[in-house]
């Protein structure tokens, strides 16, 4: 097996000592969605052989934090290139989900003492949201699990349920309690990819890209980006530092559903001349709140110029066919995996000849796994840990080889001759 010799290198790095080491513990009913998670990650190691002993998983010891992912999808000629991000968690936190509590619950067994200190989620399912952001006409705004929306334009109005919201060129509104948002067509954007500013902090390229499409969008009557929204709470018109009436939004309501909002002001002229003029306070269309300057944002103009390569510079074009940002609960928990060791099946010649060789080897891992809205638990990385340092200490007698005192050369220290 192919994976044998990367463990057994893999005990030798970590130590010796990790070998000599058993943890008999109790363990609780391990709930379905983690001995699923313990067989993907299995038979994806491929430690799925007699011969390996796993252990670990223990729902008492994971931690919970949620992040903001990323998910692309780029077609460079016929080739599609998917690219996914994580913004690292800020926090973990003990939280009793439902998906751990489950088994337990299932059998009736008491609360035990590990489990007192965990915040507890109910069972209505608390799903984690994105951070209110803005969004800039022409748009066309698909909602999904919508049905209790707020619109404030800027005092709330009742539109009733929404399904579809229709941005006019100049509207801008700022979503809040939404869980994703993803495109829902395929978009192809013109090339080269115009980085003139290179080597300064300025997404040009990016910018470049949301100009061209907004000045086709005004120039269709159809809404050329259209976006989904899944599960948003409250709709409302932007905030500006001078209040006034004209800077209201209008609302029209053209189907049962279906709302377009509009600006009472007429929106600003822009033309692919404007592109010379491009600064740190240039925003990218629709995301008004994204400047030139956002390192997240030159972070994924400098990914897709790696993805699009040579062409990036050529004339043609390349289709964006997914995007979608999406809030995500995360679990973090640990596992180790043992395996006998046989005769010759490790090298020893680094241990010293006083020292036990161990009989068995084991690894300890880390797990972080995305917890899905029906309750799966996908792994998304893997590393190796060290649960701690080992230190060794010897006594006098072994560091100098075992010797007696009688074969040991005495040395004589020069005299002082100050000294009285």
């Amino acid at each position: 097996m192919a994976i044998l010799p990367q463990f057994l290198v893999l005990l030798l790095a970590t130590g010796c000592a990790y070998a000599l080491v058993s943890s008999e513990t109790l363990n609780p009913p391990v709930p379905k969605a983690i001995s699923d998670l313990r067989d993907a990650i299995m038979k994806g190691l491929g430690f799925q052989s007699e011969d390996f002993t796993v252990s670990g998983f223990d729902v008492r010891d994971a931690l919970v934090g949620q992040a903001v992912a990323y998910e692309f999808d780029v077609e460079v000629g016929k080739v599609r290139v998917p690219v996914k991000l994580m913004e690292d968690v800020s926090r973990w936190d003990f939280v009793d989900l439902p998906i751990f509590r489950a088994a337990a619950e299932a059998g009736g067994e008491a609360k035990e003492l590990a489990e007192i200190g965990r915040r507890r989620v109910e069972d209505a399912r608390v799903s984690p949201t994105l951070p209110p952001f803005q969004l800039a006409g022409p748009l066309e705004l698909w909602i999904q699990d919508g049905d209790d929306v707020r619109l404030s334009l800027p005092h709330d109005v009742e539109a009733g349920t929404l399904n579809r919201v229709m941005l006019s060129d100049g509207a801008v509104v700022t979503v809040k309690g939404a869980r994703s948002v993803s495109l829902r067509d395929p978009l192809d954007l013109p090339l080269p990819l115009n980085r003139s500013h290179k080597g300064r902090p300025l997404a040009s390229g990016l910018l470049t890209l949301a100009r061209a499409l907004r000045q086709t969008a005004r120039s269709n009557q159809k809404p050329l980006l259209s976006l989904r929204i899944v599960g948003p709470t409250f709709l409302t018109s932007a905030p500006s530092p001078a209040p006034d009436d004209k800077l209201k939004l209008k609302l029209k309501r053209l189907a049962p559903g279906l709302v377009e909002l509009s600006s009472r002001t007429a929106p600003e002229t822009l033309t692919l001349d404007d592109d010379v003029e491009l600064s740190h306070a240039s925003t990218l269309w629709p995301l008004t709140a994204l400047n030139g300057s956002n390192p997240n944002l030159r972070g994924f103009e400098e990914l897709l110029s790696s993805v699009l390569g040579k062409k990036g510079d050529e004339e043609g074009s390349f289709r964006l066919v997914k995007a979608q940002v999406s809030a995500q609960t995360y679990v973090k928990m640990g596992f180790a995996v043992e395996q006998e060791l046989l005769d010759g099946q490790a090298d020893w010649s680094g241990l010293p000849e006083w020292k036990t060789k161990p009989k068995k080897g084991k690894a300890h891992f880390e797990v972080l796994a995305r917890v899905e809205e029906g309750g799966k638990v996908i792994p998304e990385k893997i590393a190796v840990v060290r649960p701690y340092v080992s230190q060794e200490v010897l006594a006098d007698n072994v560091q100098v080889g075992n010797v007696s005192v009688s074969t040991t050369e005495v040395l004589h220290p020069p005299p002082i001759y100050f000294t009285l």
